[in-house]
């Protein structure tokens, strides 16, 4: 995704008006905003994996699998028909509303860390939302289809609009990608509460249950913590591309 950004941002500098007299001035935060798009998502994403790795070794005292820690908080709110399916990957997890399953991954289903039974609650978290129709998660499940178009497109109407942007559609196709790309930083906003909430929900049915040991419970929220920075990370990347995309078209 980020080469065809970079794809994109560089046909835009050629055509945008970006060599001409004064650009120069401003080249400097264009660079270090993109250095931030960059970086900002790989740190986060690095954390997540070491701090995982670190709780993956730390086994439950009670001996639980993740997956039977999922059917336990699942059933125990009512929500025996969400099925519990085994998927290939590592950290992949996540819930499908549409087919009521909630999908655990290779490092996840099966093992007995703290780490996989906190990324497991925090799944069966999202159930619970969708099962109470929490307000947030049902905002963004509306945003998907959109989101979904504008997160594959708005690179592709933003190199069109470059090529003709001596006509006035071609002006119109870039302000019309810069849209599309807000769309996906609103869409990654709402997801924030979303995702903060399900570790919530999750932390506290690990503890009030007596899933995990009060020592326990700590680890699992420093994994779930890392995991959220994720989404942090990727909206802040997002804002600063956005700003970019902005402080472009001032340029024009």
């Amino acid at each position: 995704m980020y080469i065809n950004m970079f794809m994109a941002l560089a046909r835009y500098y050629h055509y945008g008006y970006y060599g001409t007299r004064g650009a120069g001035d401003h080249i400097g935060i264009y660079i270090v905003l993109y250095i931030a798009v960059l970086i900002i998502p790989l740190i986060a994403q690095i954390n997540v994996t070491s701090t995982f790795n670190k709780y993956s070794k730390i086994a439950n005292s009670r001996g639980l699998t993740a997956d039977q820690v999922a059917r336990m908080i699942l059933d125990s709110n009512g929500l025996q028909y969400v099925r519990i399916e085994h998927v290939k990957g590592k950290l992949s997890d996540h819930y499908d509303p549409k087919a009521n399953v909630v999908r655990l991954s290779d490092s996840t289903y099966g093992q007995r860390s703290v780490a996989a039974i906190g990324v497991a609650a925090h799944e069966c978290g999202h159930v619970c939302q969708h099962a109470e129709n929490y307000g947030p998660i049902l905002l963004r499940s509306k945003l998907v289809p959109v989101t979904n178009i504008c997160s594959h497109l708005w690179y592709i109407v933003l190199i069109i609009g470059c090529i003709l942007s001596s006509l006035t559609i071609g002006t119109g196709l870039i302000y019309l990608s810069i849209a599309m790309f807000a769309a996906v930083v609103i869409f990654q906003t709402v997801t924030l509460p979303v995702e903060f909430d399900a570790s919530n929900r999750a932390l506290k049915t690990l503890a009030n249950d007596g899933i995990l040991e009060p020592s326990e419970v700590p680890h699992a929220s420093k994994v779930l913590k890392a995991a959220a920075l994720t989404y942090v990370a990727g909206l802040l990347s997002s804002i600063l591309q956005l700003l970019r995309l902005l402080l472009s078209v001032r340029r024009r």
